[in-house]
């Protein structure tokens, strides 16, 4: 299991990049960004940073959308990334949440997503495309890689995450939601041809390390706010037991009334009291070096191939130095000197 770390691009960057650096010391492969261009500093910037100041690990969005940039821009940002740092990008990407409702936006279409999915990632895989009655390539790329994972929740994102997707992103780690949404990903890839097992499957959630269960959970109930945001969005579609969507989903959000994006995302967000503990502990991953590696060890067993780590809270640095030095080595392969 490869572990990533989630960063907000607050003010300074320096920090930003600071924790990114940190981040790599402590054995974590890859470090993503929020991208909200209005709620937080442009992700692309301060990702050319940690690039630059790190050696290893991967970078990019979770998540970017297809609505506020063209897409040849984006795939332009990853190719031209590549070529500076050596393909140590990936590009998360979602239908939009914030940074497209805060401009009064509304989310883009199945077909939208699907297209952007292809569009950027053949530009930025160094090939042409077809692209509004055109074909283009960038002519100054060559070598470029990039893999385009889906964030999903629903039944057609999830659908369209097998069918195209080079790898899934759940933002969530309740296990047997968990085990529900990787099957539904992996019966399209097969229907779809391809090896579903070819797939990256991504969970990703606030991980906090800690004893004080009342403090850990309020650092940690926006999660429960922001997966809620989408949740709405199914049950307007579905209902709160149409779908297919386990129960457990959906049911939660029943006290739900509004959002405010202001706080979107953090720690002292004043829109979550609807989120219960349970919902919290289910979410996200916290406790104690064992309690994290228990959880870690049962979506491991689901096919989790990374789990990548929120840290919206205020325990940053010691969560990362025990990953580094107890959670990570506990679910890396261990090898022998001698036999």
């Amino acid at each position: 299991m490869d572990f990533g770390v989630v960063l907000q691009t607050n003010p300074p960057a320096a920090r930003t990049v600071q924790l990114a650096k940190l981040a790599e010391a402590h054995g974590f492969s890859h470090v993503w960004t929020f991208d909200s261009h209005l709620l937080w500093q442009e992700p692309y910037v301060i990702h050319s940073a940690i690039l630059a100041e790190t050696k290893r690990v991967t970078v990019g969005p979770f998540v970017t959308n297809p609505a506020t940039r063209d897409w040849t821009v984006t795939a332009s940002v990853f190719a031209t990334l590549n070529e500076m740092y050596g393909n140590r990008t990936i590009c998360g990407i979602g239908r939009g949440d914030s940074a497209v409702r805060v401009t009064n936006g509304r989310p883009t279409t199945m077909a939208e997503l699907r297209e952007s999915i292809h569009v950027i990632r053949e530009l930025a895989n160094s090939r042409p495309v077809e692209y509004k009655g055109a074909t283009l390539q960038f002519p100054w790329s060559r070598g470029s890689e990039l893999d385009v994972w889906v964030a999903a929740y629903g039944p057609m994102a999830l659908k369209l995450t097998g069918e195209v997707g080079d790898g899934f992103i759940l933002q969530l780690a309740d296990v047997d939601i968990a085990a529900w949404m990787i099957k539904t990903v992996k019966d399209a890839a097969a229907a779809a041809g391809r090896d579903p097992e070819s797939l990256a499957f991504c969970v990703a959630a606030p991980m906090y390390i800690g004893d004080d269960w009342e403090h850990m959970r309020d650092q940690c109930r926006w999660f429960g706010g922001m997966v809620g945001n989408h949740v709405a969005d199914i049950v307007a579609k579905y209902g709160h037991h149409g779908g297919g969507v386990p129960e457990a989903l959906t049911d939660y959000i029943e006290r739900r009334r509004g959002y405010d994006y202001n706080t979107h995302g953090k720690a002292d967000n004043d829109h979550v009291d609807f989120v219960p503990d349970d919902i919290v502990d289910r979410f996200c991953i916290l406790g104690t070096a064992d309690e994290h590696i228990a959880k870690l060890e049962q979506l491991r067993e689901l096919g989790v191939t990374q789990f990548a780590g929120y840290l919206q809270h205020d325990n940053k640095e010691e969560t990362l130095r025990v990953y580094g030095e107890t959670v990570i080595p506990a679910l890396s392969a261990h090898v022998t000197a001698k036999k």
